[in-house]
Protein backbone atom coordinates (compact mmCIF):
# COMPACT_ATOMS: atom_id res chain seq x y z
CA UNK A 1 0.00 0.00 0.00
CA UNK A 2 1.45 3.52 -1.07
CA UNK A 3 1.88 6.26 1.39
CA UNK A 4 -0.85 8.19 -0.45
CA UNK A 5 -3.21 5.48 -0.50
CA UNK A 6 -2.60 4.82 3.23
CA UNK A 7 -2.86 9.12 3.95
CA UNK A 8 -6.26 8.57 2.08
CA UNK A 9 -7.59 6.06 3.80
CA UNK A 10 -7.10 7.83 7.34
CA UNK A 11 -8.90 10.47 6.26
CA UNK A 12 -11.59 8.36 5.09
CA UNK A 13 -11.68 6.57 8.62
CA UNK A 14 -10.46 9.67 11.55
CA UNK A 15 -13.25 11.59 11.45
CA UNK A 16 -15.68 8.03 12.34
CA UNK A 17 -12.45 6.89 14.64
CA UNK A 18 -12.86 10.22 16.71
CA UNK A 19 -16.93 9.96 16.95
CA UNK A 20 -17.38 5.90 17.62
CA UNK A 21 -17.80 4.92 20.99
CA UNK A 22 -14.46 3.41 23.21
CA UNK A 23 -15.79 0.02 21.85
CA UNK A 24 -15.68 0.87 18.31
CA UNK A 25 -12.76 2.48 18.78
CA UNK A 26 -11.21 -0.61 19.20
CA UNK A 27 -12.52 -1.99 16.12
CA UNK A 28 -11.24 0.61 13.93
CA UNK A 29 -7.64 0.76 15.38
CA UNK A 30 -7.27 -2.98 14.51
CA UNK A 31 -8.86 -2.46 11.10
CA UNK A 32 -6.63 0.41 10.39
CA UNK A 33 -3.41 -1.40 11.96
CA UNK A 34 -4.18 -4.44 9.89
CA UNK A 35 -4.49 -2.71 6.62
CA UNK A 36 -1.57 -0.12 6.92
CA UNK A 37 0.98 -1.58 9.06
CA UNK A 38 1.27 0.82 11.73
CA UNK A 39 2.09 0.42 15.15
CA UNK A 40 -1.24 0.62 17.55
CA UNK A 41 0.36 3.65 19.52
CA UNK A 42 1.70 5.12 16.37
CA UNK A 43 -2.32 4.77 14.59
CA UNK A 44 -3.96 6.19 17.70
CA UNK A 45 -1.26 9.48 17.95
CA UNK A 46 -2.30 10.06 14.12
CA UNK A 47 -6.43 9.10 14.19
CA UNK A 48 -6.76 11.73 17.37
CA UNK A 49 -4.59 14.56 15.11
CA UNK A 50 -7.26 16.86 13.36
CA UNK A 51 -7.05 17.39 10.06
CA UNK A 52 -4.12 20.03 9.08
CA UNK A 53 -5.16 22.83 7.54
CA UNK A 54 -4.02 23.14 4.25
CA UNK A 55 -1.31 27.02 4.05
CA UNK A 56 -1.32 29.30 1.48
CA UNK A 57 1.29 29.00 -1.24
CA UNK A 58 3.52 32.04 -0.28
CA UNK A 59 3.62 34.81 -2.11
CA UNK A 60 3.29 39.01 -2.67
CA UNK A 61 0.53 40.54 -0.92
CA UNK A 62 -1.24 42.91 -2.78
CA UNK A 63 -0.80 46.42 -1.86
CA UNK A 64 -3.09 48.50 -4.05
CA UNK A 65 -6.15 49.50 -4.02
CA UNK A 66 -7.11 49.79 -7.84
CA UNK A 67 -10.14 52.03 -6.87
CA UNK A 68 -7.55 54.33 -5.68
CA UNK A 69 -5.01 54.23 -8.69
CA UNK A 70 -7.31 53.73 -11.70
CA UNK A 71 -8.51 57.39 -11.63
CA UNK A 72 -4.88 59.12 -11.92
CA UNK A 73 -4.02 55.93 -13.95
CA UNK A 74 -6.41 56.44 -16.17
CA UNK A 75 -5.81 60.35 -16.61
CA UNK A 76 -2.41 59.99 -16.98
CA UNK A 77 -2.56 57.22 -19.46
CA UNK A 78 -5.03 59.00 -22.10
CA UNK A 79 -3.03 62.04 -21.86
CA UNK A 80 -0.11 60.56 -22.53
CA UNK A 81 -1.63 58.93 -26.02
CA UNK A 82 -1.97 55.34 -23.75
CA UNK A 83 1.87 54.63 -23.41
CA UNK A 84 2.70 51.42 -22.97
CA UNK A 85 3.05 49.75 -19.24
CA UNK A 86 6.51 50.04 -19.32
CA UNK A 87 6.87 53.39 -20.51
CA UNK A 88 4.10 55.13 -18.41
CA UNK A 89 5.81 53.88 -15.34
CA UNK A 90 8.50 55.98 -16.20
CA UNK A 91 6.61 59.04 -17.76
CA UNK A 92 4.35 58.62 -13.91
CA UNK A 93 7.15 60.90 -12.46
CA UNK A 94 6.72 63.63 -14.42
CA UNK A 95 2.88 63.84 -14.96
CA UNK A 96 2.25 62.77 -11.21
CA UNK A 97 2.81 66.54 -10.26
CA UNK A 98 0.76 67.59 -12.94
CA UNK A 99 -1.96 65.61 -12.62
CA UNK A 100 -2.40 67.03 -8.75
CA UNK A 101 -2.36 70.64 -9.56
CA UNK A 102 -4.94 70.12 -12.11
CA UNK A 103 -7.30 67.37 -9.92
CA UNK A 104 -6.66 68.18 -6.33
CA UNK A 105 -3.85 66.28 -4.24
CA UNK A 106 -3.77 63.05 -3.63
CA UNK A 107 -3.32 61.39 -0.36
CA UNK A 108 0.16 59.72 0.75
CA UNK A 109 -0.63 56.53 0.25
CA UNK A 110 -1.61 56.96 -3.33
CA UNK A 111 1.63 58.57 -4.46
CA UNK A 112 3.01 56.40 -3.31
CA UNK A 113 1.34 53.40 -4.76
CA UNK A 114 1.65 55.25 -8.21
CA UNK A 115 5.29 55.72 -7.83
CA UNK A 116 5.92 51.89 -7.03
CA UNK A 117 3.77 50.38 -8.99
CA UNK A 118 5.32 47.82 -11.83
CA UNK A 119 4.15 47.37 -15.12
CA UNK A 120 2.35 43.97 -14.81
CA UNK A 121 0.16 45.80 -12.29
CA UNK A 122 -0.57 49.06 -14.77
CA UNK A 123 -1.59 46.37 -16.80
CA UNK A 124 -3.93 44.74 -15.22
CA UNK A 125 -5.86 47.58 -14.14
CA UNK A 126 -6.04 49.15 -17.37
CA UNK A 127 -6.90 46.28 -19.22
CA UNK A 128 -10.71 47.08 -19.56
CA UNK A 129 -10.32 49.93 -20.59
CA UNK A 130 -7.93 49.23 -23.36
CA UNK A 131 -11.22 47.58 -24.69
CA UNK A 132 -12.81 50.94 -24.79
CA UNK A 133 -10.09 53.10 -26.07
CA UNK A 134 -8.87 51.29 -29.16
CA UNK A 135 -5.75 52.58 -31.09
CA UNK A 136 -6.33 50.59 -34.23
CA UNK A 137 -8.11 51.87 -36.88
CA UNK A 138 -8.89 50.05 -40.56
CA UNK A 139 -6.21 49.16 -42.27
CA UNK A 140 -5.84 50.29 -46.08
CA UNK A 141 -3.01 48.68 -46.82
CA UNK A 142 -3.62 46.22 -49.92
CA UNK A 143 -0.76 44.44 -51.07
CA UNK A 144 1.55 45.63 -54.47
CA UNK A 145 2.40 42.08 -55.47
CA UNK A 146 4.44 42.38 -58.57
CA UNK A 147 7.31 44.62 -57.82
CA UNK A 148 7.41 43.34 -54.09
CA UNK A 149 11.08 41.34 -55.72
CA UNK A 150 12.44 44.42 -57.00
CA UNK A 151 12.38 46.32 -53.69
CA UNK A 152 14.69 45.01 -50.85
CA UNK A 153 13.40 44.35 -47.31
CA UNK A 154 14.63 46.53 -44.39
CA UNK A 155 14.37 44.25 -41.43
CA UNK A 156 16.36 46.61 -39.07
CA UNK A 157 17.31 50.13 -39.17
CA UNK A 158 19.86 51.73 -41.35
CA UNK A 159 22.91 52.65 -39.14
CA UNK A 160 22.26 56.35 -39.17
CA UNK A 161 24.41 59.41 -38.82
CA UNK A 162 22.60 61.85 -40.79
CA UNK A 163 19.46 62.62 -41.13
CA UNK A 164 17.39 61.92 -44.56
CA UNK A 165 16.52 58.13 -44.31
CA UNK A 166 12.54 58.49 -43.63
CA UNK A 167 9.57 55.83 -43.42
CA UNK A 168 6.43 56.44 -45.42
CA UNK A 169 2.46 55.42 -44.62
CA UNK A 170 -1.21 56.46 -45.25
CA UNK A 171 -3.84 56.97 -43.07
CA UNK A 172 -7.35 56.33 -43.80
CA UNK A 173 -10.18 58.86 -42.68
CA UNK A 174 -13.21 56.79 -43.90
CA UNK A 175 -14.94 56.77 -40.46
CA UNK A 176 -16.18 53.21 -40.37
CA UNK A 177 -15.93 51.83 -43.80
CA UNK A 178 -13.39 51.49 -46.59
CA UNK A 179 -16.10 51.66 -49.22
CA UNK A 180 -15.97 54.68 -51.62
CA UNK A 181 -13.72 57.90 -51.56
CA UNK A 182 -12.35 59.70 -49.41
CA UNK A 183 -9.01 61.39 -47.76
CA UNK A 184 -5.62 60.16 -46.71
CA UNK A 185 -3.28 61.41 -44.90
CA UNK A 186 0.44 60.74 -45.83
CA UNK A 187 3.12 60.53 -43.55
CA UNK A 188 6.80 61.08 -43.57
CA UNK A 189 9.06 60.59 -40.65
CA UNK A 190 12.81 60.65 -40.72
CA UNK A 191 14.58 58.13 -38.48
CA UNK A 192 17.15 60.44 -37.09
CA UNK A 193 15.24 63.35 -35.90
CA UNK A 194 12.03 62.43 -36.15
CA UNK A 195 11.31 65.36 -38.41
CA UNK A 196 7.66 64.59 -39.52
CA UNK A 197 5.47 65.83 -42.53
CA UNK A 198 2.12 65.18 -43.06
CA UNK A 199 0.17 66.02 -46.45
CA UNK A 200 -3.78 64.95 -47.29
CA UNK A 201 -4.59 63.15 -51.06
CA UNK A 202 -7.90 62.28 -51.92
CA UNK A 203 -8.07 58.26 -52.57
CA UNK A 204 -4.47 56.97 -52.68
CA UNK A 205 -3.57 56.32 -56.24
CA UNK A 206 -0.02 56.71 -57.27
CA UNK A 207 -0.47 59.62 -58.64
CA UNK A 208 -1.77 61.82 -56.00
CA UNK A 209 0.55 60.08 -53.94
CA UNK A 210 3.89 60.69 -55.63
CA UNK A 211 2.87 64.88 -55.99
CA UNK A 212 2.52 64.58 -52.10
CA UNK A 213 6.01 63.32 -51.47
CA UNK A 214 7.41 65.52 -54.15
CA UNK A 215 5.77 68.25 -51.86
CA UNK A 216 7.30 66.89 -49.23
CA UNK A 217 10.51 66.56 -50.27
CA UNK A 218 10.55 70.19 -51.31
CA UNK A 219 9.83 71.20 -47.41
CA UNK A 220 12.76 68.95 -45.92
CA UNK A 221 15.88 71.10 -44.37
CA UNK A 222 18.00 67.78 -45.72
CA UNK A 223 18.26 65.59 -48.52
CA UNK A 224 15.98 62.59 -48.98
CA UNK A 225 18.17 59.90 -49.14
CA UNK A 226 16.18 56.67 -48.19
CA UNK A 227 12.95 55.77 -48.21
CA UNK A 228 10.95 52.75 -46.84
CA UNK A 229 7.45 51.75 -46.78
CA UNK A 230 5.08 49.08 -46.25
CA UNK A 231 3.04 47.00 -48.84
CA UNK A 232 0.94 49.31 -50.12
CA UNK A 233 0.00 49.14 -53.75
CA UNK A 234 0.34 53.07 -53.41
CA UNK A 235 3.83 52.73 -53.21
CA UNK A 236 4.71 49.43 -54.44
CA UNK A 237 4.35 50.79 -58.22
CA UNK A 238 6.39 51.66 -61.22
CA UNK A 239 5.38 55.23 -61.14
CA UNK A 240 7.39 55.90 -57.71
CA UNK A 241 9.49 53.30 -58.07
CA UNK A 242 10.84 55.86 -61.09
CA UNK A 243 10.71 58.59 -59.06
CA UNK A 244 12.91 57.53 -56.10
CA UNK A 245 15.57 55.71 -58.11
CA UNK A 246 15.65 56.77 -61.84
CA UNK A 247 17.15 60.27 -60.87
CA UNK A 248 20.97 61.48 -60.84
CA UNK A 249 21.05 60.87 -56.91
CA UNK A 250 19.37 57.55 -56.33
CA UNK A 251 17.09 57.50 -53.53
CA UNK A 252 17.39 54.35 -51.11
CA UNK A 253 14.21 52.59 -51.72
CA UNK A 254 12.95 49.81 -49.24
CA UNK A 255 10.38 47.87 -47.96
CA UNK A 256 9.01 46.57 -44.71
CA UNK A 257 7.80 42.79 -43.73
CA UNK A 258 4.43 42.14 -44.55
CA UNK A 259 2.22 41.88 -41.33
CA UNK A 260 5.67 43.21 -38.71
CA UNK A 261 4.18 47.16 -38.26
CA UNK A 262 7.20 47.34 -35.74
CA UNK A 263 9.56 47.33 -39.07
CA UNK A 264 8.09 50.74 -39.60
CA UNK A 265 7.97 52.11 -35.72
CA UNK A 266 8.95 55.26 -36.23
CA UNK A 267 5.76 56.73 -39.12
CA UNK A 268 3.49 54.08 -37.33
CA UNK A 269 3.60 56.20 -34.02
CA UNK A 270 3.13 59.23 -35.90
CA UNK A 271 0.52 58.13 -37.55
CA UNK A 272 -1.03 57.84 -34.12
CA UNK A 273 0.43 60.88 -32.62
CA UNK A 274 0.13 63.66 -35.74
CA UNK A 275 -3.01 61.86 -37.17
CA UNK A 276 -5.42 59.64 -35.64
CA UNK A 277 -5.46 61.48 -32.45
CA UNK A 278 -6.10 65.11 -34.05
CA UNK A 279 -8.26 63.48 -37.24
CA UNK A 280 -9.31 59.83 -35.91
Amino acid sequence: MSLTEKRAYLEAIRRRYQQASRGNKSKILDEFCAVCGYNRKYAIRILKKRRAKKRAKPGPKRWYDPAMLLEPLKAIWLATDQMCSKRLKVALKEWLPHYEKEHGDLDDVARFRLYGISPATIDRLLKPLRIDHPTKGLSGTKPGRLLKNQIPIRTDNWDITQPGFMEVDTVAHCGNSLAGDFVWSLTMTDILTAWTENRATWNKGATGVIAKIKNIEKSLPFTLLGCDCDNGSEFLNHHLIRYLMKRGAPVQFTRSRAYHKNDNAHVEQKNWTHVRHLFG
